[in-house]
């Protein structure tokens, strides 16, 4: 048994696969909305006894922006007393540094710079 349909029946069956398609390919292509974060700032910042050699430098695996004897750096992933190590080795002895908003703790300082 063969189904036939007849010219009305056949537009209709085309308009609906295209209304379809469009609908789905359209969904997917639509750009969504990305929420902006906004930056926080530095993830690390430290004082240095002595002022930067140098105005940018990579410590740690982090990227660094100094002034003076101030250097404030992105984020990680190593612990902040080896990106500490790090940065003394770089740029000499650190006074003081925070990760995150919090001070290492002064025998974890003395650790950095020994």
């Amino acid at each position: 048994m063969t189904l036939s349909l007849n010219r009305t029946a056949h537009l209709g069956v085309l308009a609906t696969a295209f209304a379809y398609t469009t609908l789905t390919f359209g969904a997917l292509v639509t750009p969504t909305v990305v929420e902006a974060k906004p930056s926080n700032g530095p993830f690390y910042t430290a004082e240095l006894a002595q002022p930067a050699a140098e105005r940018t430098v990579i410590a740690g695996g982090v990227a660094w922006t100094c002034a003076d004897t101030t250097c404030v750096g992105t984020k990680g992933t190593s612990r902040p007393l080896r990106v500490c190590r790090e940065l003394n080795r770089d740029l000499g002895e650190v006074v003081s540094f925070t990760a995150k908003g919090e001070a290492l703790e002064a025998d974890k300082l003395a650790q950095c710079n020994g």
